[in-house]
């Protein structure tokens, strides 16, 4: 077995998900196994979603480790005391159309430091990272934070629509 590299030459991953729980504890295990195995991480929340995660957990959740570390971008939503998911429509609209900028300023920022960052692995979801990923001459990998579940209905939704059943026709009672 092989020994982990040395800190300087550890592969920095730049892990960001889309900001909702259902995506980002997808997205925080596999940042947690790339750890484990040797990679320095940063692992990128919406402020909003940072200050839950503090509020929930505590400070001592995002203090990580030297070699994991959590940094915040904007979502470009107004400012909100809630504690909840955020408006899903306007958070995706929001994230497409503001977050390329803040974010291609946090990757200036990290490669700044040593070591660099050597890739980054965004939420399926967050396709405004493949511009930056483009712009900094990263290689990305695109994850796809469904579960199995959710998988087989979004694989099962074309023929949902050709068989008649979805949009759904009429009230319920």
């Amino acid at each position: 077995m092989g020994s982990l590299p040395r800190p300087e030459s550890k592969p920095h991953a730049v892990c960001i998900p889309y900001p909702a729980q259902g995506h980002i504890n997808p997205m925080l295990k596999l940042a947690k196994l790339l750890h484990h195995r040797g990679f320095r991480i940063t692992f990128v929340n919406t402020e909003y979603n940072h200050r839950r995660l503090i509020k929930s957990r505590g400070p001592s959740a995002v203090e990580g480790l030297p070699d994991f570390r959590f940094q915040t971008i904007p979502d470009g939503l107004p400012p909100s005391d809630a504690d909840a998911t955020q408006d899903i429509p306007s958070l995706c609209v929001s994230t497409t159309t503001t977050c390329l900028e803040p974010f291609c300023d946090l990757l200036s920022e990290l490669n700044s430091e040593a070591p660099p960052v050597s890739c980054i692995i965004s939420d399926g979801v967050m396709s405004f990272t493949l511009k930056a990923a483009e712009r900094f001459g990263l290689p990305e990998v695109v994850f796809w934070t469904t579960s199995a579940c959710g998988f087989l209905g979004y694989r099962q939704y074309r023929r949902l629509v050709e068989e008649g059943y979805t949009p759904l026709q009429g009230s319920v009672n």
